[in-house]
């Protein structure tokens, strides 16, 4: 026994140590890339202003109903082009109607007793008549004209509560989505967006851990979660928000953190790409970033 150990630790002095196995520098790059690399969920949106367009506010502190809708999503408008129509239209134009009528009845009876007043004064100078009549005129014309502005006043507040009795577009845009339909009254998220260009940009929600990898100019790959374009698109970052906040897309992965602290990061993308998503805004997409 001892002679055979003895041979086997000589064979085993003999024996030379194993040569790792070397890697080609193309096969580490490659690998330091694979490392490099982040990933980020988030969305397309417009690359102009979205604007959330609400009800008007009526006296009584409610919104009135919609009676007409005039757009549909998806739908491109012009600035100043009719959206929709309200409920208390009707009802303001003929307030509008009794004013007017009012007014000019007050204005005839106005003139008439300022002349008739002035008649009296030239009068009461001369002792034809007594100054009790030219009082009791001018009282009656300080009252007239009260009414009248008070008239006036009031068809001045009608007229700009028609104003809003239609909703009309602040912008050339495109419709993005419709939030109340005919008959509804309108509730906090309004009645429709708009959305300012139909140019699409991509927002990614990257992890706060990860932003110290990203910089302005770096170019991205960007694929559809859920399939809603083929291929990828291609894009360079030009902005970083400066705030840290709870990102708003959700993965589909039910062990993702949807708590998570994140950094928005908008996203230019090419002009060749454009097309394929020029009606797709809120598609839900995954960015990968260049290193």
């Amino acid at each position: 026994m001892t002679v055979v150990l003895a041979v086997f630790g000589i064979w085993r002095s003999q024996q030379k140590p194993p040569v790792p196995v070397a890697t080609s520098p193309r096969a580490d790059a490659a690998a330091q890339k694979a490392r490099d690399t982040i990933s980020a969920l988030g969305r397309l949106e417009p690359a102009g202003d979205v604007r959330k367009l609400a009800a008007p506010i009526t006296g009584f502190g409610g919104s009135p109903r919609i009676s007409e809708l005039l757009v549909e999503e998806g739908q491109e408008v012009k600035q100043g082009q009719l959206l929709a129509r309200f409920d208390n239209g009707p009802t303001l134009a003929a307030d509008r109607l009794v004013l007017r009528t009012r007014i000019a009845s007050l204005s005839a009876r106005f003139s008439l007793l300022q002349r008739e007043t002035s008649r009296y004064r030239q009068l009461a100078r001369g002792g034809a008549t007594s100054t009790d009549d030219l009082e009791a005129r001018e009282l009656k014309l300080i009252e007239l004209r009260g009414q009248l502005e008070e008239a006036r006043a009031t068809l001045v507040k009608v007229e700009a509560d028609l104003v809003n009795t239609v909703l009309r577009s602040p912008i050339d845009a495109t419709v993005l989505r419709l939030r109340a339909r005919v008959g509804e009254r309108p509730g906090d998220n309004g009645i429709l967006e708009l959305g300012a260009s139909d140019r699409m940009e991509a927002i990614a929600e990257v992890y706060e851990s990860d932003i110290g990898q990203v910089r302005l100019g770096q170019t991205v790959r960007i694929t559809s979660e859920n399939g809603g374009f083929e291929g990828s698109l291609v894009g360079r970052v030009i902005r970083i928000s400066p705030q840290v906040r709870q990102r708003v897309v959700v993965s589909t992965d039910p062990t993702g953190d949807a708590d998570a602290r994140v950094v928005e990061v908008r996203i230019q993308l090419q002009e060749a790409d454009l097309a394929k998503v020029r009606k797709l805004s809120g598609l839900k997409t995954i960015t990968r970033f260049d290193p």
